[in-house]
């Protein structure tokens, strides 16, 4: 991979199961959640008879082996490092396969360590690794921690290590890492804890190094989601399994998963290498654990998927609509059903009495508490009811042509006649109102919001096609296709570009919403004027991309991708998309995959937050899925064309 990342993923399972590097050397800096907040890593070896740091940037009286390589993809983050002689090869995989719910969820991480010859001769290499207590309290050192060693299974030793007081899912927000449950570093050789210097509590894992050493870090978070009330355990735990049986398992499976892993990402690599280039391709692999990983999967109580998303700096929002919403191209390829664990939580928040409004919520909690709705306090000016409700059906009408089967939407038919209803009424010219880029604040007459809101009643017209009542699909298509053709008459700046807001001459925004169109097949918006949209936007671009409108010279990653899509051709594609490659190459902002950066410095916009009082900014959001949007028209996963089920 040519793409320095801003942070290079180690351990991604879940929001508070997280571990990344921040600088360009393994060695550089002290490993760290996606928060910034330490979670340190150490890894010495001793290369005979000398200790040598390969790992973490203490203990600093210990030199640090020389780096030689750091690359990435999909599933692992590779690095190699030689001193004194001798070499060893880092590979930190995650296996978070969507189509495989059982590995995906499955809490366990994987180090495989090489050692090898830099000079050709015959070294003795001790490896020693140890993690902080920082993986198990929120704040170091806020709580006693209490250890143990034990042996899951064919000599394999684990030291497990936790708080002594359990709060068991006892509070929600988003600067904020898990409190509750228990850590696991496992691998052949001497596991033990100690304190160090600096008052903390390690785990750790000493061993002779042999060719190939394999450890893995598990976390058994007990309960993972209050969903309504409800405690509810991951997927992987669903029938009680112990975590010693799901670590045992990994370490015999390690070969088996690291190929499929490599088949995975070699296909996607290839198909989004033809898609947009190898710079997309690149970004894409990047994107992938990140996304994943910012869920956690649980099943409800009877027994059907949820897969729950956090808001990661944003507000820890949990099962958030419009962050559902940018990342479910991914979820598409791999998955659909994930997309449906996404929205089954929105369907019965707004079946229930606690939601008093005819349209969609915008979540149902703030992580890991899946309660009902935080956003605004259930306030009408603080809700997107356009967005969300387009939101809701675009996905809906999205998973029904991907799994080629109305049988969710039909489930939940008696909420998206309702939404459809609202979006008839409201999204040809909306009111004053939030849309998902809420931090622009509120606007009105907002015509990418209207246009979520045709592509929601097309998305509502295909269902109904689909489900055999062509009379009102032919209906909603039709009333889809006279909405688009007044919008364009409505939005047109007289020059081949379209407006922000429909009284607002001059103006310009990414169109992104449009992109359903496309894949869908529906033809609702002419290719003239989407072509003439495109091409406007390319000398308007700044050095690491196009702004989301022209208010601020600030962009949206997941958009921009979306309408880079919209291209009709790939040379324009990449046009586009290459300037996001080059906002995360050469951006200072050394955290996972920022969504919402400066078009003009490619860092990330931040801002002070009063309730965790710090500098927060997006970061490791699962919106980034959206990236996928290209890959997805490529494979044409969400294509009807070819069935002709409703183009008439």
């Amino acid at each position: 991979m040519r793409l320095r990342a801003p942070s290079y993923p180690l351990i991604t399972v879940d929001p508070y199961f997280s571990v990344w590097s921040s600088s360009d050397r393994l060695t550089d800096t002290d490993t760290v959640h996606w928060t910034g907040k330490k979670i340190g890593i150490s890894g010495i070896a001793e290369i005979d008879g000398k200790e040598y740091r390969f790992i973490g940037r203490t203990p600093e009286d210990i030199p640090a082996m020389k780096q030689t390589l750091a690359d990435a993809d999909s599933f692992s983050t590779y690095y190699e490092f030689t001193a004194a002689g001798a070499g060893l090869r880092l590979r930190f995989m995650s296996p978070v396969i969507p189509s495989d719910p059982a590995l995906m969820s499955r809490p366990v991480s994987y180090l495989d360590i090489k050692k090898f010859s830099d000079d050709g001769g015959r070294h003795t290499v001790r490896l020693k690794l140890a993690v902080s207590e920082e993986v198990c309290t929120d704040t170091a050192g806020d709580a006693a921690i209490e250890t143990s060693t034990l042996e899951p299974a064919a000599g394999i030793q684990s030291v497990r290590m936790g708080r002594k007081e359990q709060k068991i899912l006892c509070r929600s927000g988003d600067n904020l890492r898990i409190e509750w449950g228990y850590f696991y570093l496992s691998g052949k050789g001497r596991a033990y804890s100690e304190k160090k210097e600096d008052g903390l509590t390690y785990a750790c894992i000493e061993r002779e190094a042999e060719a190939d050493n394999l450890f893995t870090f598990a976390y058994d978070d007990i309960y993972s989601i209050e969903y309504f009330g409800e405690k509810l355990k991951s997927f992987w735990n669903r029938e009680g399994r112990p975590v010693t049986d799901e670590i045992a398992e990994a370490h015999r499976d390690f070969a088996a998963v690291a190929a499929r892993c490599a088949r995975i990402d070699t296909e996607l690599f290839v198909d989004a290498v033809k898609a947009g280039g190898e710079k997309y391709a690149e970004m894409l692999q990047l994107a992938y654990r990140q996304s994943v990983a910012a869920h956690k999967l649980v099943l409800d109580g009877d027994g059907k998927i949820l897969f729950i998303s956090k808001e990661c700096f944003s507000n820890g929002c949990a099962a958030t609509v419009d962050v559902s919403y940018p990342s479910v191209p991914l979820f598409l390829l791999y998955n659909p059903e994930l997309v449906k664990g996404m929205m089954r939580p929105i369907f019965r928040y707004a079946r229930s009495e606690a939601w008093p409004y005819s349209f969609a919520p915008h979540d149902c909690g703030q992580y890991p508490l899946v309660n009902g709705q935080v956003y605004g306090h259930n306030a009408l000016e603080k809700q997107m009811p356009v967005e969300e409700c387009g939101n809701m059906l675009i996905m809906t009408a999205a998973v029904s042509v991907a799994e080629r089967s109305t049988s969710f939407a039909e489930e939940n038919m008696d909420l998206l006649d309702k939404w459809v209803v609202f979006l008839t009424e409201n999204g040809s010219d909306p009111a004053n109102q939030l849309c998902t880029d809420d931090f622009a604040g509120h606007l009105a007459h907002n015509c990418n919001l209207s246009l979520k809101a045709i592509m929601g009643i097309a998305g509502y017209a295909i269902i109904k096609y689909m489900s055999g009542d062509r009379a009102t699909g032919r209906k909603f298509m039709g009333l889809a296709r006279r909405m688009a053709a007044d919008w364009t008459d409505r939005a047109s700046n007289g020059d081949g570009s379209f407006r922000l807001a429909f009284d607002r001459p001059g103006t310009f925004s990414m169109k992104y919403n449009i992109v359903w169109d496309k894949l869908f097949g529906t033809n609702v918006m002419s290719a003239a004027a989407v072509n003439s949209e495109v091409a406007s936007y390319l000398p308007k671009q700044h050095p690491f991309g196009l702004d989301l409108d022209n208010r601020q010279p600030y962009t949206k990653s997941d958009w921009l991708i979306w309408t880079a899509t919209l291209a009709p051709d790939r040379e324009t594609f990449e046009k586009i998309s290459d300037r996001l490659w080059d906002a995360y190459n050469y951006t200072q902002s050394r955290v996972p995959m920022t969504d919402w950066y400066w078009t003009y410095t490619g860092l990330h916009k931040s801002y002070f937050s009063r309730t965790s009082n710090m500098e927060i900014s997006f970061r490791n959001r699962t919106v980034i899925g959206g990236l996928f949007m290209k890959l997805l028209e490529y494979r044409k996963t969400v294509d009807l064309r070819s069935k002709q089920i409703y183009i008439k």
